[in-house]
Order: C-alpha cells, then sequence, then structure tokens
C-alpha cells in the first residue's frame, strides 16, 4: 500500500454493502485505527482481516492522532474506520484527517455507506439543499428552525419520542420522516407531521431524523379560515396542530384562529 491515511467507509448494517476495495485496503494496509476495536474485530474476522488494530476514538483521539501521524510519516499505511458508515460524520476520525492533513501526508477516502444521506434519500424529501445537524439538541432546535431547507438529525430510540412532542411544538408546519434501521432487516421510513406521529409505537433501533422543508409561503386567512371550518369539529389542541401543519403557521397562532372561530 502506498503510505498515507485511508478513510475507510463500512457497513451501518447489511454486511453485503462493504465494498471489494474496503476490504483489500483494510487486509493490506500496516495499521487500522478503529473507533472500537472489539467492534472492528468482528468486521475482519467476517471478511478474512487480519491486520493489527489501534483504538482511536473520542476519549483518546487528541492524544494518539500525533504518533498515527508521525507513523505515516515514516513510510507506513494506516487506515480509520469507525464502528459504523464513514469516519468524522459525528464519529471519530476529523481530528485524525485534520492532523495528516495539516502535516501534509497523504489523505485517501475509500466510500461507504453513511446513515445520513441514507436516511435522506428514503425520506423522499429535496435534496438539492440540506443541512446536518448531528445529534438532535433540544437547546438548538428553535435556531434550527431558522433553516428553511431540510434538515437531517441523529437521534436515539430513547428519546425519540420525547423529540417529536418537542418538533410538533417548534416546527409544526414541516413533516418529518423517521427513517430507522437503514440496510437491516426492520428498515422502516415512517413519515408525516408532528402532532400526527406523537402517539405512534415508539420506534427502536438506530435512528435518522429527517425534517422537510418550511413552507415557502404561509396561506391567506381564506384558505386558512376553509381549513378551520372543515377541521373545527376536532378537539381544539388537535385541531391547532392540523390547522398549523396544513397552512404553515404557527400552532399558537392557529390556536388563536380556532378559538375565534
Amino acid at each position: 500500500m502506498q503510505s498515507g491515511l485511508y478513510v475507510v467507509g463500512t457497513p451501518i448494517g447489511n454486511l453485503s454493502d462493504m465494498s471489494p476495495r474496503a476490504i483489500d485496503v483494510l487486509q493490506n494496509v500496516d495499521l487500522v485505527a478503529a473507533e472500537d476495536t472489539r467492534v472492528f474485530a468482528k468486521l475482519a474476522q467476517h471478511f478474512g482481516i487480519k491486520t493489527k488494530s489501534v483504538s482511536c476514538h473520542d476519549h483518546n483521539e487528541r492524544e494518539i492522532v500525533d504518533s498515527l501521524v508521525e507513523k505515516i510519516q515514516s513510510g507506513q499505511s494506516i487506515a480509520t474506520v469507525s464502528d459504523a458508515g464513514m469516519p468524522g460524520i459525528s464519529d471519530p476520525g476529523f481530528r485524525l484527517i485534520r492532523a495528516a492533513r495539516e502535516a501534509g501526508v497523504p489523505v485517501y477516502v475509500v466510500p461507504g455507506p453513511t446513515a445520513v444521506i441514507s436516511g435522506l434519500v428514503l425520506s423522499g424529501f429535496p435534496t438539492d439543499r440540506f443541512t446536518f445537524c448531528g445529534f438532535f439538541d433540544e437547546k438548538k432546535v428553535r435556531e434550527d428552525n431558522k433553516i428553511r431547507h431540510t434538515i437531517i438529525y441523529y437521534e436515539s430510540p430513547n428519546r425519540i419520542m420525547d423529540t417529536i412532542k418537542i418538533l410538533a411544538s417548534v416546527m409544526p408546519e414541516r413533516k418529518i420522516a423517521i427513517v430507522r434501521e437503514i440496510t437491516k432487516i426492520y428498515e422502516e421510513t415512517i413519515i408525516g407531521y408532528p402532532s400526527d406521529l406523537v402517539n405512534i409505537e415508539p420506534p427502536r433501533g438506530e435512528i435518522v431524523l429527517v425534517v422537510a422543508p418550511a413552507p415557502d409561503k404561509k396561506m391567506t386567512d381564506n384558505e386558512i379560515s376553509e381549513i378551520v371550518n372543515d377541521i373545527v369539529a376536532n378537539s381544539t389542541k388537535s385541531a391547532a396542530a392540523q390547522l398549523a401543519a396544513m397552512a404553515g403557521i404557527s400552532k399558537k397562532e392557529a390556536y388563536k384562529k380556532l378559538v375565534n372561530k
């Protein structure tokens, strides 16, 4: 192998997604810097990879990158892998890649699956512009709502139901897609307005949450009045959520219109 750092994408679920080139690189580099050597050992055993590995994760990446770069400068080839997907995308790898670039050593990419892009295309939402915000952060969601194009988050199954409730309050007019277990046997995509999904069976597994772009423009008062007439038979709370979602207005504004009706 030519000396340098090889950024290698690995499967996010289905091992059949491992590319022949990724296997070849991991078999032939001098060293693999893995997020978790135990996880890599299982992958290595499956594909007959016998290369030595060292840990390079969030807690030691700052300390180990210099020594790894020095190995490359001495003529070695090193691959970096995360537990799943592309290193550096909400996974370790960024600091090592940056250090390699700053040191002027060659950096190569071996493309592989990434949950961000897979979740985006599965959602069916516009892909011409999108922002990946990492793991969902309740403290930043109102600021995120200023992003008017497609937004992508990672989320934990333990928090997803609370997150849906938050989105129903902050982004009621924007559809969401809950994409879970991508490439695995129970892969599923659930799409709807947040208010429609607050009572679903809690999704399990690894989750990508995609938020559709905000409506281009708000409806006129007459258009909103027609919607109000159609849904006023529902409870005021649920009707307000439905009106907000359909009309592109805030839930508070929708509630006022319903009460005044």
